[in-house]
């Protein structure tokens, strides 16, 4: 199991458990055995490590659809998705012999009567507790979460889809269960957007849902709304933020090294294969993960530097080979740099990409996303920016994202126009990676009676910036906007009421250090949740920490159906002209 962690969200999920399965537990002074789908191993997997399951008395972890040995002696705590497949399982352990002493059952969402009655008809002597713990959301870091449902894209944005409802229900459901762990009951407000309805339609479905779920407390009381707000967007709200080449460290490793499942696998100086975990547990990569990849390659020599000095020769340069020679002659030295020299190789391996091809890409990416070039000169034709990158010989996957960025420059262009950027980028056969776009509303060929819709943006011209990163996600306009309520209303219906601490006048600045009003007391503690249908960035997730570190008195929470990377991004687009049983994939990345 993944380390433990200490940290927003993970932690917030793990003390839920412990109030609620783990309390059960303590009760008995025999060991259990815990037994588990594939969500809940995750989820387990994110919030805590194996030592923490033998100090609750769970001596083993079990897989509920694997075939297990019997052990009549023990009784076994069945923590799983309230679905079909898991209570026939579960029935199947006790119906004929009982495999287990007796069951405590925990389901991570609310479980339908007609499976709650199968489970009666069949287990009901071995049940001992069956409760609903409304945790089915997967907590990825401090201030993230997501739905675990990557195929919730296709879902709900291919015209082929017939589950899109019952998708947007179950990501209602989720979200739910994400505000109940917080014990927060938000106003929801969600992002108008010409045609596209998908965010009224899950704004209203949780708006509903949560007021069926607060309708009593425990105490047979209605519970209010509390100090927080939720807002829903789709993916198309910025289409430029996931295809950008993103030059902070988290952002740029996912993008362009090929890391699966947060494992960072690498070839040591001596060839042998190594891998290491990306996640909350490496404080090392929690420090440096938002920073530009400038700051972290000159940050982590130095903290090399400082570990390693007294050990190297006087003059000798600090390289990787350098300290494995170093780290093999001392063990005890080896074990205090090897955290160290993973992010000096992984460091390593973003700036090697960097040089290689995306340093000349990033220039023309910024003049188009941002509409002026480095001295603030307005970029008049954004085709003369974008022909260098089409004639130079980058990667197809490259060319395409330029493309992409250039159109959504000029809010679409012509039929004429684009048949001749396709046949330039040699992809007439799957043009579909620009035509598709127009599912999530992002306009690609310009109509006459399309109405601009591109956002008005924060002027941030005194903000310091590295010249190659100096777009910000809109993400984070809005996230700021929230805080100080300056979110239009026309363009953000209320879907319910807000929180009085998010309504009048007197909101602090996200980059001002502000003063102190009753306004600003009264909000201390609240939280403002993001949800963007469709899948969010690195980029993004770094935003919701820039404004919460900037903003002491809010904390800004994002979550989507699933985090994505350019490359899963432009996959997803393009299936969407496929049928449901259609799939393939872009292996091109920007290291050709």
């Amino acid at each position: 199991m993944a380390a433990g962690s200490d940290h927003g969200l993970k932690r917030i999920v793990w003390k839920r458990i412990q109030d609620t399965i783990i309390k059960d537990c303590r009760k008995s002074e025999v060991w259990n055995i815990l037994i588990l789908d594939h969500f809940t191993t995750k989820l387990l997997s994110s919030c805590c490590k194996m030592s923490d399951l033998m100090s609750e008395k769970i001596t083993i972890v079990e897989d509920l659809f694997k075939i297990r040995e019997p052990v009549p002696e023990m009784k076994a705590i069945y923590f799983m998705s309230p679905t079909a497949k898991c209570v026939d399982a579960f029935i199947a352990d006790f119906k004929t012999k009982p495999k287990y002493k007796a069951a405590y059952v925990y389901f991570t969402d609310y479980c339908p009567d007609d499976l709650f009655n199968n489970m009666k008809l069949h287990c009901a002597k071995y049940i001992r507790v069956c409760k609903e713990i409304n945790i089915c959301f997967m907590p990825q870091e401090a201030q993230v979460f997501t739905c675990d449902n990557p195929g919730a894209f296709q879902s709900i944005y291919s015209p082929n889809s017939h589950d899109k409802k019952k998708t947007l229900e179950t990501l209602a459901d989720q979200l739910v269960t994400l505000c109940a762990t917080l014990d927060e009951y938000p106003g929801v407000r969600y992002k108008k957007d010409g045609s596209m309805e998908n965010a009224k339609t899950l704004a209203e479905l949780v708006d509903n849902k949560l007021a069926r779920h607060y309708e009593l407390d425990d105490s047979g009381n209605k519970k209010g709304k509390t100090q927080a707000q939720l807002l829903i967007m789709e993916r198309g709200f910025d289409p430029v933020t996931p295809i950008l080449h993103e030059l902070t460290y988290q952002a740029m490793a996912y993008d362009l090294i090929d890391i699966q499942n947060d494992t960072y696998k690498y070839k040591s100086k001596d060839s042998s294969e190594k891998q290491a975990l990306l996640n909350e547990d490496d404080m090392l990569w929690v420090m440096l993960r938002h920073k530009h990849i400038a700051d972290v390659s000159a940050q982590i020599p130095k903290m090399v530097k400082e570990i390693s000095a007294s050990k190297k020769q006087p003059g000798e340069k600090i390289t990787i080979s350098n300290l494995a020679q170093m780290m093999k002659k001392m063990p005890a030295f080896r074990k205090h740099l090897t955290e160290k020299t993973i992010h000096l190789q992984l460091a390593e391996d973003c700036m090697q990409h960097f040089s290689n091809n995306v340093e000349k890409l990033c220039k023309a990416e910024q003049d188009l996303a941002v509409g002026s070039d480095v001295e603030g000169v307005k970029v008049k034709d954004p085709m003369r920016t974008l022909l260098p990158v089409l004639l130079h010989p980058y990667s197809t996957h490259d060319k395409i994202r330029a493309v992409l960025l250039y159109i959504f420059s000029l809010n679409g262009t012509t039929d004429e126009n684009l048949s001749k950027l396709i046949q330039h980028v040699k992809i007439e056969d799957e043009r579909e990676f620009i035509l598709n776009w127009k599912e999530l509303g992002v306009p690609i060929i310009t109509s006459q009676n399309f109405f601009s819709r591109k956002p008005t943006r924060r002027d941030r011209s005194q903000e310091q910036t590295y010249n190659l990163s100096r777009w910000t996600p809109v993400i984070k306009d809005v996230m700021e906007d929230a805080v100080e309520n300056k979110l239009d209303t026309k363009e953000w219906p209320h879907q319910s009421e807000c929180p009085a601490a998010w309504n009048g006048s007197g909101a602090v600045s996200a980059r001002q250090k502000h003063k102190t009003s009753n306004q600003d007391e009264r909000r201390t503690g609240s939280r403002l949740i993001i949800f963007v249908i469709g899948g969010i960035s690195f980029s993004e997730m770094r935003s919701a920490y820039e404004v919460t570190q900037a903003v002491k008195s809010c904390e800004v929470i994002i979550g989507s159906s699933h985090i994505l990377t350019p490359t899963s991004l432009l996959n997803d687009i393009k299936a969407l002209s496929k049928g449901p049983m259609e799939t393939f994939t872009v292996d091109e990345r920007s290291n050709a």
